[in-house]
């Protein structure tokens, strides 16, 4: 490289993976080929890549956060996660209020109040500390070529299709319905009290010991280059995530949401394996029979999750890092297959995950992205516990 090529790029843009940089752009290429003029559908999948890139490069973990807070007392992943939910509801309020959107009907992530949702958050809490992932997780890291989350995915996916043929029976469980605080309180009363619970949360956690140990700004490299190779702040990850999930409100009429795709995967799976959905009351008539004979393109949540592969695919490139490989130890494989199947099953059960229940729920104004959040971070205690006494580190 000439001196001149030195000085003008950065140090990071010398360690480019090439050939991960090539095939991302292709595969995206090759997508808005496909969906181009089929009207949102390439605005969702190009927030998709950006959620992706977003994810990568600032690392926003939820399974990380929650151990960190178990383990070291360093609650700095869940403030980031507070001020990104913060910043959702106050996005989402005035929309969701309104109801519409350019002229489009928009409507919340909204779902029951029952026991199985609060069992199947449990289980996913539990699932995602022995995978090492959660949903949105699972698909950055995807993108970021760990062959070990390709497991995790895989039967994340069938655990999801297990819980729809099982959902019914769960369904009958005592619930309170759906409550939306929005609709039961009013907006100009919902908005303050979750945006107070959220600072009593932040009030409760320092209670207990924990503290912010480290920078939410500031990360190991400087400078305006790392946006674009690398690595991102927590703040920022947690500001462009907000702002994504709240350009997807406006875009599909719905806030962000996963594991829906992962339940669509799952079942794609088992028809080529054999298994008729004929006998199943899930996935007979309906949205869910459509999207079963259609292309998973033609699904959004399955276009936009694609796109947070690619998208992660896209930013691993530019930060110059290779996938790691599989190690065929007992520990790592079995840890993928049973936490993928409980986050899987649980996420079903709970109407969403992470990001589908929590997430968009919260900022929704969903009394259920409550009760699973209220769930799911004493079942990451115990699934943290019971890898420990299990010895799955190894």
């Amino acid at each position: 490289m000439s001196r001149l090529h030195a000085a003008t790029f950065p140090v990071p843009a010398r360690n480019i993976h090439w050939g991960a940089l090539v095939l991302a752009l292709t595969a995206a290429a090759a997508i808005f080929a496909v969906i181009a003029g089929e009207g949102r559908r390439p605005v969702l999948f190009a927030i998709g890549l950006a959620l992706g890139f977003s994810l990568y490069h600032s690392s926003f973990s939820f399974t990380g956060a929650y151990r960190r807070v178990f383990t070291d007392r360093d609650m700095t992943g869940v403030v980031a996660q507070l001020l990104m939910l913060a910043l959702a509801m106050l996005l989402f309020a005035p929309i969701l209020a309104q109801g519409q959107a350019f002229g489009r009907g928009v409507g919340g992530a909204l779902a029951p109040v029952s026991v199985s949702v609060g069992i199947g958050a449990f289980l996913f809490g539990m699932g995602m500390q022995i995978a090492g992932a959660c949903a949105s997780g699972t698909l950055f890291t995807v993108g970021g070529r760990s062959p070990r989350m390709i497991i995790v995915l895989i039967f994340f996916s069938l655990g999801t299709f297990w819980g729809s043929l099982d959902l019914a029976w769960w369904g009958r469980l005592p619930g309170l319905g759906v409550v939306s605080l929005g609709d039961r309180l009013g907006w100009e009363i919902a908005l303050p009290l979750q945006l107070g619970v959220l600072g009593g949360i932040y009030l409760l956690l320092r209670a207990f010991g924990c503290r912010v140990r480290l920078s939410l700004w500031s990360r190991d490299e400087k400078g305006a280059w790392r946006f674009l190779f690398g690595i991102w702040p927590l703040l920022a990850g947690a500001v462009s995530l907000a702002l994504l999930n709240w350009a997807t409100l406006l875009t599909a009429g719905h806030p962000w949401s996963i594991t829906w795709a992962f339940t669509l995967w799952g079942a794609k799976m088992a028809r080529f394996f054999g298994w008729d959905p004929a006998g199943s009351g899930f996935w007979r008539g309906g949205f869910q029979e459509a999207a079963l004979n259609g292309s998973l393109l033609a699904d959004t949540t399955s276009l936009m999750s694609i796109g947070i592969v690619i998208g992660a695919l896209f930013a691993s490139a530019l930060a110059g890092r290779r996938g790691s490989r599989l190690v065929l130890h007992p520990a790592p494989v079995l840890t993928a297959i049973f936490g993928g199947l409980m986050m899987g099953y649980g996420a079903r059960l709970a109407y969403g995950c992470n990001i589908g229940a929590f997430f968009s729920g919260v900022a929704s104004g969903s009394l259920h992205g409550w009760l699973w959040i209220a769930a799911a971070f004493p079942g990451a205690y115990v699934g943290l516990r019971l890898r420990r006494l299990l010895r799955l580190d190894g």
